[in-house]
């Protein structure tokens, strides 16, 4: 395999976290309704939207805003760049911690997640890293804001896994936590370090690399994500669009667990493998935890096509709403990529 330009990767990089933030954008007004209530509120999701007053977590947002998916990411991103490559359990606490005070006070209700959440109420209440507070986070927190570590560190020679389970054990330490965020983070990772990779064959590795971290921190029952990611990517494969939405939302699940939420951002990433932005458009219209799968599935998305993936007023309208500026994160977390691969 020949070693891809730094433009390529540089391109890519910039596509997986753009990408992140547009499906987490798409996912914004429909996340936590159900399918039916999507399709009689909005109708087929085509673009961003404005959140209706009555949306559960984003009451009245403006389209184009993004969600702790988004902003949990680009924290690690920044930590990571800061850290040299390592995130430090309290540094991360701390941030996490600051980040939701920060939410809360501009009156938002889309904060911690389930597993973060009882994960920092723990560490607030004097635990250390040593007590294991994320010994039951079974969420995909973990997984929805990985994407910079899959940036940061090659898919080969170890680091990779490493680093998942470094970023992810404080509030996800779990079979179920660290192997969704190791897939992942491996799916983002391998599509920058072989451009020909396809998106199917990538998700195949990403189960690959999500296997062994299943035996990693604490077991909870439930399926392997490693063998859902490949079940959920057969059973949609050839399928019409509505009966991809219809497996995905009665089968296969799309709640915020992880072996659920997970391998339905990769069975759309696969069977709509080329055209990546409706691929997200339909994320947002699947049910459930929306954003997040549409997150992830950009990530993928976004890593594989680079930045022609996306609509350009789409990228403008996300980044300027957010004030969001991946260039200076991208370079950053390359920087600490390189390092890895002389």
């Amino acid at each position: 395999m020949t070693r891809p330009s730094l433009e390529t990767v540089t391109d890519r990089a910039t596509a997986a976290l753009v990408g992140l933030a547009i499906g987490d954008a798409l996912g914004m007004p429909t996340q936590s309704m159900s399918r039916e209530r999507i399709a009689t509120t909005y109708g087929r999701i085509t673009g961003l939207r404005d959140a209706v007053a009555d949306q559960p977590i984003a009451p009245s947002m403006r389209a184009g805003s993004v969600t702790d998916d988004t902003e949990q990411a680009v924290l690690v991103a920044r930590l990571l760049i800061a850290g040299g490559g390592h995130i430090a359990p309290a540094e991360f606490a701390d941030a996490l911690a600051a980040w939701e005070k920060g939410m809360a006070d501009r009156g938002s209700l889309d904060l911690l997640g389930p597993s973060t959440k009882a994960a920092i109420s723990a560490i607030q209440a004097g635990a250390g890293p040593q007590d294991d507070p994320g010994g039951r986070g079974t969420t995909n927190g973990a997984a929805m804001r990985i994407t910079p570590v899959g940036i940061a560190f090659p898919s080969t020679g170890g680091s990779l896994a490493e680093a998942v389970v470094e970023a992810s054990r404080l509030t996800h330490n779990t079979g179920l936590g660290l192997s969704a965020a190791a897939a992942v983070a491996a799916a983002v990772s391998g599509a920058l370090d072989d451009p020909g990779l396809s998106v199917l064959d990538g998700a195949r590795s990403a189960a690959d690399a999500a296997a062994p971290l299943e035996r990693v921190g604490n077991w909870v029952a439930g399926g392997s994500v490693s063998a859902r990611i490949r079940w959920a990517v057969k059973l949609v494969a050839g399928l019409p669009e509505a009966d991809v939405l219809d497996a995905l939302y009665e089968i296969v699940g799309t709640s915020v667990a992880s072996q659920e939420s997970v391998p339905a951002a990769f069975a759309l990433a696969t069977r709509f493998a080329d055209d990546p932005f409706h691929a997200l458009c339909l994320a947002a219209q699947v049910g459930g935890d929306t954003d997040t799968i549409a997150a992830i599935a950009g990530a993928i998305l976004g890593a594989h096509h680079g930045m022609a993936a996306w609509p350009s007023d789409v990228v403008g309208q996300v980044l300027t709403v957010n004030d969001l500026k991946p260039e200076p994160l991208v370079e950053g977390l390359l920087g600490l990529r390189h390092e890895r691969l002389r």
